[in-house]
């Protein structure tokens, strides 16, 4: 797609981790130009190089495109940010149903949003997509564009990042042996609380057992990704059921997990490995910009996947697995890893969007 015909797009929490991160996969994007920075009043007006300071966060340097963009008010100026844009990426620091009504009015100033927030995953006609599990959620947008009474407008969520370690590994097993109970427990990076180690020195050198709400998050989750499309909206499926521990680690980027699953038919462990050598997604199939080639790596090392050495893999948008074993209480065992502000967070929200895109949800303004 020549630049000329990209879509025009925007950042709504543009000065944030996840609003950091999303600049840097924006910036010379094939199909996507960055045109337009939203944030809370407090940066409004302002340059974004004057805004964000010294809170960029990137190991990256910012893209001299954005420095001198003025920030908008995500808030108080959302039908000029409509007018400007194709659609938005939207990853705010707000409550829930502030979130929500803001979200909502941006859907209904024709302006597609794609949500990095929690706050309408449960919305029942907002589609909650992981693009090589669940495309087909998409389809519940015309639902939504009813009810918001949008002809091009709607919402579209991505799913929380804990869980896009775990549930891609899962997915393809599911579908052969049918997945019966897991244990999932995550040790999970500073970033996904939108921390760095010098504004959060507690976490230096430590481990704390709680991250609140994101167990509930990561055992619900998992079963709307899994439900189905009906007229009145997603329908969660019942199970398998799956529990869950989630620990904050001191590590910058990426989100492991130590999972043990049992099936209704127990799967042999060189068949599990290529059912996951095989599995592709439509993003695959339709060579998406952001898709991994190699959707899920499995390691045949004995100490890997490590945070650290992989979770750049395929650039952020791969999931690693390894150690995958027999177990005495389940049928199997195995770790597996995400990058959470590329996979989990900003670059899954960008694939979505290209999902959109290439399925006709998401159009070009004239």
């Amino acid at each position: 797609m020549a630049n000329e015909q990209a879509y025009r797009v925007g950042i709504v929490g543009a000065t944030g981790m996840v609003g950091q991160r999303l600049i840097l996969l924006l910036d010379k994007h094939p199909w996507f130009r960055l045109t337009t920075l939203a944030a809370s009043s407090r940066s409004a007006g302002r340059t974004y190089e004057e805004a964000t300071g010294q809170r960029w966060h990137m190991t990256a340097p910012m893209p001299e495109s954005v420095k001198k963009l003025i920030i908008l008010d995500g808030e108080k100026d959302i039908q000029a940010i409509a007018d400007q844009t194709d659609f938005i990426f939207c990853a705010v620091d707000m409550d829930k149903q502030t979130i929500r009504d803001l979200e909502e009015a941006y859907a209904r100033a024709e302006c597609p949003v794609m949500s990095n927030n929690s706050a309408h995953r449960w919305t029942p006609d907002v589609p909650m997509i992981i693009p090589e599990l669940n495309p087909e959620h998409a389809e519940i947008i015309p639902v939504q564009r009813k009810r918001l009474g949008t002809a091009h407008g709607f919402i579209a969520v991505k799913s929380n990042c804990s869980i896009q370690s775990y549930l891609p590994a899962f997915w393809p097993l599911h579908e052969k042996y049918t997945l019966t109970k897991a244990l999932a427990c995550t040790y999970q990076a500073i970033s996904g609380a939108g921390k760095v180690f010098s504004d959060w020195p507690e976490m230096v050198d430590n481990v704390i057992p709680l991250i609140s709400g994101e167990e509930e998050k990561s055992e619900q989750e998992p079963l709307r990704v899994w439900g189905k499309v009906s007229a009145e909206g997603i329908i969660a499926a019942t199970k398998p059921p799956i529990t869950t521990q989630c620990i904050r680690v001191p590590v910058t980027d990426g989100h492991l997990a130590a999972v043990f699953a049992s099936f209704e038919i127990k799967p042999g462990i060189d068949e599990i490995k290529a059912i996951w050598k095989g599995f592709k997604g439509l993003p695959q199939e339709l060579n998406l910009p952001s898709a991994p080639k190699q959707f899920l790596h499995y390691f045949e090392e004995e100490d890997r996947p490590q945070t650290k050495a992989d979770r750049d893999l395929e650039g952020g948008m791969a999931v690693s697995i390894g150690r995958l074993r027999p177990d005495s209480q389940y049928d199997i065992k195995f770790v597996c890893l995400s990058h959470n502000t590329i996979r989990g967070a900003a670059g899954g929200n960008v694939l979505m969007a290209e999902l959109l895109c290439k399925q006709g949800y998401i159009r070009q303004k004239s």
